[in-house]
């Protein structure tokens, strides 16, 4: 890590999209990348051994505009996925983009000002959610002002679309592969913070984020078992401190996703 922040352009985004059989969404996202009313980026496209047509797709798109970059690895899971996209990015900032997931046009103009207006290594938005045929449902997520340190030991605040991180002072950060991509990109964001201690949330709504259905995380008993583990293991919570930090994830589950 020593050294990279040397290397790294000003002012260039590197967009991490990690992508296992994205097809059917994959266009739509890269669509709203192109729609940037903020045009200092660079995309990089990490196929993690997809099965479908997604390579192809994204081959078209890399052949018409250079400012994409498509990679192609053996199935290695999201974690591994970004992390090679971090390794090849050579931006200022980096913000990572599943391939599901969209940006409205001036998100990064936005974000970018908004970073450095705070002067700060990393800030979020807030968001709204779509479903699988891009219809808005519940209610949108609104970011928290401030997020601290300690704020992350109980609640991801960072949501993952909207993050932004300026790696020209504190070099690269990379996601911890052996959490097999699940929680990966919240210890992420937790390390991030750590480093200065606090980021910042933009109230505008700008991107958005798409809830599937046969998600990983619908099977509620394992990811509770999963984040309990996460915050035991991964923060080293004693068991009390665990148990409540579950019951403050769940609590804010319960109104995260009530209509």
């Amino acid at each position: 890590m020593i050294g990279e922040e040397k290397k790294l352009m000003p002012g260039l985004v590197s967009i991490v999209m990690p992508c296992y059989n994205g097809e059917k969404f994959i266009r739509e996202t890269i669509e709203s990348v192109l729609a940037q009313t903020y045009d200092k980026w660079e995309l990089l496209v990490i196929d993690d051994g997809s099965k479908d047509n997604s390579y192809e797709l994204v081959s078209r798109y890399a052949e018409k505009d250079d400012r994409i970059q498509l990679i192609k690895q053996e199935n290695a899971g999201s974690a591994a996925a970004r992390n090679n996209g971090i390794r090849h990015s050579k931006g200022q900032y980096l913000a990572l983009l599943d391939s599901d997931d969209i940006w409205l046009p001036g998100f990064l103009d936005s974000q970018v000002r908004f970073i450095q207006q705070k002067g700060a290594i990393c800030v979020c938005s807030s968001y709204s959610r779509i479903d699988e045929q891009s219809n808005e449902i519940l209610k949108p997520v609104m970011s928290k002002p401030i997020i601290t340190s300690k704020d992350m030991q109980s609640i991801d605040y960072i949501g993952c679309l909207t993050g932004l991180y300026d790696q020209s002072k504190h070099g690269k950060i990379y996601l911890k592969e052996e959490l097999n991509s699940l929680l990966d990109d919240y210890a992420f964001w937790i390390d991030v913070i750590s480093l200065e201690g606090e980021a910042y949330g933009n109230p505008k709504i700008l991107a958005k984020y798409r809830v599937r259905k046969n998600s990983l995380t619908g099977n509620k008993l394992k990811l509770i078992k999963k984040h309990y583990k996460f915050y035991k293991e991964q923060l080293k919570q004693n068991i009390f401190q665990s148990s409540l930090s579950v019951i403050k994830w769940g609590t804010q589950g319960l109104k995260k996703y009530t209509f």
